[in-house]
C-alpha cells in the first residue's frame, strides 16, 4: 500500500515497545511504524480492537502512541529522533502519563 521514495534519509534508531526499529530522518513516528511492518499502534478501550494510522495528517487520532513517557501523542505529527522510545497504547487515552 505504501512505498518509500528513493531519496533515503539518514538512519535513525528508535525503540518500539522495547524492540529496536530502524527509521529514517524525516519520518514521522506513524510512518516509521508502517515502514517497520508494525500493524497497529493502539487498541480501542471498549473492544480492544487494534487501530493503525489512517489519515496521516492529524485528523483521525488513530495513531495515538506514547512517546518518551508522554501518552496520547499523534504519531503522524511527531518526527522521529535518535533514541526515541515509542510505546503502543492499550485501551483508553493516556493524558500526560
Amino acid at each position: 500500500m505504501f512505498k518509500r521514495l528513493a531519496d533515503a534519509g539518514s538512519a535513525v534508531a528508535i525503540t518500539v515497545d522495547g524492540k529496536p526499529v530502524a527509521a529514517r530522518a524525516g519520518d514521522t513516528v506513524a510512518a516509521a511504524l508502517i515502514a517497520a511492518g508494525i500493524d497497529h499502534c493502539r487498541t480501542t478501550p471498549v473492544t480492544g480492537a487494534p487501530r493503525a494510522p489512517y489519515c496521516l495528517m492529524g485528523v483521525c487520532f488513530e495513531c495515538l502512541v506514547t512517546v518518551d513517557g508522554v501518552g496520547s501523542r499523534q504519531g503522524c505529527l511527531v518526527p522521529v529522533r535518535e533514541g526515541m522510545k515509542v510505546e503502543t497504547q492499550l485501551g483508553r487515552r493516556e493524558a500526560g502519563r
